[in-house]
């Protein structure tokens, strides 16, 4: 069972846990794709991945997530390397990444959310049927636990990820740009879910590319142009003089 610390529940709160990612550099074979990112967030906060498509918003995902090598640098969690908590860690891909062909059911997905807590060839307990239910009741898809995935919205499809994530017992999630392809409605639902999921305590990390938005929905941002150009609270740091940094195109 993993310790669950910084999500919300009826016993004492503790210290917020805190990722720090140090010096990270990412090569893609001989192009360097990330360098000298520095930046350190507390859990229960939401923070938006802002550049230029190439900024390498993907690759900091990725890396965190330990899906792809790093060159240089530390990533830590709970003072700690993440591989030692890696089940505390959700990856969300973009949407246009997913087969949706792929012949599962939105419970057989969020079942699967599972997986990194009792390994693939142990049978479920109790526990984990409970918490494949508390998944999918808290992300409202209880009646549409049966439909194929492909059958679903875009925005169903993004909350069955979460239900994923939510079974997993996951502390951060990681989130390839959640909102693109949403209509109102469904990012209005989305921003209310991410919402609910940081007070609760998870740490939310999202790339975005709607600089409209990033008040809204976000606590801090990180504005990424291959490098770190600003890191810190979105009243703060996305500023035209930034912008113009990461976006030079577009001012």
């Amino acid at each position: 069972m993993t310790e669950t610390c910084c999500i919300a529940e009826k016993k004492p709160v503790h210290e917020p846990h805190v990722l720090e990612v140090k010096n990270l550099h990412v090569q893609y074979r001989k192009t360097l794709a990330l360098r000298g990112i520095d930046f350190s967030v507390k859990c229960g906060t939401r923070v938006a991945l802002l550049g230029a498509n190439g900024a390498g918003k993907s690759t900091l995902l990725k890396a965190i997530a330990g899906l792809i090598h790093k060159n240089a640098g530390e990533i830590m969690w709970r003072g700690g390397k993440v591989a030692k908590w890696s089940r505390e860690f959700a990856y969300l891909p973009q949407r246009e990444e997913v087969d949706w062909s792929f012949p599962i059911t939105v419970r057989g997905m969020v079942e699967m959310g599972r997986y990194p807590q009792v390994g693939w060839w142990r049978k479920y307990t109790e526990r984990d049927h409970q918490a494949v239910e508390a998944a999918l009741a808290s992300l409202d898809l209880l009646d549409l636990q049966d439909r194929q995935i492909c059958e679903l919205s875009g925005g169903q499809q993004q909350r069955a990820f979460l239900a994923r994530a939510v079974a997993q017992e996951a502390h951060v999630l990681l989130l390839d740009e959640p909102f693109t392809g949403l209509d109102r409605t469904a990012t209005a639902g989305l921003a209310s879910l991410l919402e609910k999921m940081s007070e609760e305590g998870r740490l939310v990390i999202a790339s975005h590319h709607d600089l409209s938005s990033v008040r809204q929905l976000f606590h801090q941002a990180l504005l990424l142009a291959g490098e770190q150009i600003a890191f810190g609270t979105v009243d703060v740091v996305v500023n035209e003089q930034n912008l113009a940094r990461v976006f030079p195109t577009n001012f």
